[in-house]
Formats: structure tokens, sequence, C-alpha cells
């Protein structure tokens, strides 16, 4: 009985604190405060939201912010999930604090918590509805956006072009042009035949933007001469099997015209390279890249004679070494 009415009083005290500070339950449980209350139509089951999100500690330590990213974050409201009590409950404009308690999100996972959010403290989120739309209002929204960003592409990769045939006309470089964009010169023939799909590729680099900036190379002396930094780089040719993923599509597609043991230049486009995002210092987003690059060797896949499938070789390929992982060819690399 003593315990029953200890329940009781520390329930009462729970709410009493609760309401001190301004914070209710909703039906679900989750302690909120509206800050800003809006007269309209309050959001719906099945509307899509656009709003603005801040996490902090109770200590007013921020986590997050798409303040600070610029990108706010949008969902769908369903009859269930995390804050879809809440939504409900605004319109737009208005604002919310959500108090979620850490040891529920930690609950059976004490393992993965951090140490700025200690048993007992509390997750501050703090939530601006910015928009509020039907489906199909959103949905015609992103095709508007989506519509809108490949025009962008388009005059930014016609702009590219432009940018490379100046580039080729200035150095007086004889190219050829694939369907792609793609544009190779064979600077040196090789004499066994070209790599396929599948075939493992050991290939000597130097990269450099089109103003002549060296960014990265697999020859040391190269390197070092374009004023390189890369402490515990292990210079060596790369290693890769044509096709796989983490490859830029410039090199899959241009090292298939070489003949092993040949060499040549490629300039890549951006669409086959790391397009809009930038890559490090040197490589801001929409980079059109140069690569003087040599096909070192071709470990090919062999062709097993009874099924005519293609199967690995039993030679053994050569592997890169972790350090390669680092090297500008992986997509999205940062320099």
């Amino acid at each position: 009985m003593k315990k029953y009415f200890l329940y009781i009083l520390i329930t009462v005290l729970a709410v009493k604190a609760n309401a001190q500070d301004g914070f209710k339950p909703s039906v679900k449980g989750t302690q909120y405060k509206i800050l800003a209350n809006n007269t309209g139509d309050k959001i719906k089951i099945g509307d899509v939201i656009t709003f603005h999100v801040t996490q902090k500690t109770d200590k007013d330590s921020l986590l997050s912010s798409t303040y600070q990213t610029g990108r706010p974050a949008q969902a769908q409201v369903q009859a269930q999930g995390d804050l879809m009590d809440i939504f409900p409950l605004l319109a737009l404009n208005d604002s919310v604090l959500v108090k979620v308690p850490t040891d529920t999100i930690f609950k059976a996972q004490e393992d993965h918590r951090p140490p700025f959010l200690p048993k007992g403290s509390n997750l501050l989120i703090l939530i601006k509805i910015i928009k509020v739309q039907s489906l199909t209002e959103a949905m015609a929204d992103r095709d508007k956006a989506m519509a809108a960003a490949k025009e962008e592409a388009a005059k930014i990769e016609a702009q590219e072009a432009v940018i490379a045939d100046k580039y080729v006309a200035d150095h007086k470089l004889a190219v050829t042009t694939t369907a792609s964009g793609l544009k190779y010169k064979i600077t040196k023939m090789g004499t066994k035949p070209k790599p396929a799909v599948g075939d493992t590729v050991v290939v000597n680099y130097v990269g450099h933007t089109l103003a002549g900036k060296v960014f990265d190379s697999s020859i040391e002396a190269v390197a070092k001469a374009g004023g390189l930094q890369q402490p515990g780089r292990v210079y060596e040719p790369l290693t890769f099997v044509i096709g796989s993923q983490g490859i830029i599509a410039g090199w899959q597609e241009g090292l298939q015209l070489i003949n092993e043991g040949g060499k040549a230049m490629l300039i890549i486009p951006s669409k086959l390279a790391y397009g809009p995002d930038p890559s490090g210092p040197d490589l801001p987003g929409f980079s059109t890249l140069v690569f003087d690059v040599e096909l070192v060797k071709v470990n090919r896949v062999k062709t097993s004679a009874v099924s005519s499938k293609p199967v690995a070789s039993t030679a053994k390929k050569p592997v890169a070494k972790k350090a390669v992982a680092k090297k500008p060819v992986a997509t999205k690399k940062k320099q």
C-alpha cells in the first residue's frame, strides 16, 4: 500500500513539475510546449509538412539544426511514428518544443549512449512548421523542382563543354569525343588487347584540373613536384576491376578504350566524375577533370570451355592496398 501511494505521489509531482515548466503530455504521453500558436487549419493525417528542427541537450548544447544546413526537413504525417501525435496539434507557422527523456531513447542500448546525454537527461527538439501541403501539392512541387534541377544541370553541362573545347583548342589537342561526352587522346599505343568489364586493371595516373593544378597522382615524383601533401600515402599503381563500384564513370569508359601497355589523356566532364559535389579545395562542384593514364597491366577474366560463362582467373590478382582507397578516382573522394 505504501508503495502504491508513493507511486501516486511521484506521478503527481512529475505532472506538477511539467505544468510548472509549461510542458504537457500529448495523448501518447509526449511532453510538449507550444511556443507559437497561430490561427488556421491544423495539420491533418496525410498532409506533407516542411519544417525546421533544432535538437539540443537540456544543458542548451546544440546537436543539430536545419537552420544551419539550410535544408528543412519534410515528412508526411502518419497515424503512428515519432512526433506524429504532436504534428496534428499544430498549424502553419506554429512552433513547438518537445522534451524527450534520453532514458527512453537508449533503453536496452546503454552502450550507445553518448556522454553528453547522461542518464536522467532530456533531448529538446524545437520544431517550426513552414509549409503544409496535401500529398498532391507536394508531389507537384517535387516534380517542378526536379525539372528545374534538370534544366540547370543541362545549362552547366553546356558551359562545361564550351570550357573543355577551349582547353582542347588552347592546347592544340586532337581528341575523340564519345557519346557520353568523354574526350580522349591515345598518347602511346599498347600492343595487347583492351580490357573489358570484369577484368582487373593496374593503372598509373596523374589527375589535374583544366588550370593545370595536379590534385592527385599514383607517381611519387609527380605528386611532390605538384606540391601535394599526402602523409602516409603509398605511391603505386591503382588496381581495380572494370565495372566495380567506387570508380568514376569516366575511368570505367576511358580505360576500355586503351590497349594494355598504352597511355592516354582523358578529359572527363563532371557528370562522369564527381558531379555537382566539391571534392576538395582544388575541385569545386561541376569540375571537368584531366587524367593522364597508363594501362600498366590487365588481368583478364577467363572463360570456361564447358559453360562458356565468365569465371574468375585462378591467377592471383593484384590487390589495392588500403591507402589506395583514398585516391581521387573513388566517387566523392575528399582530398
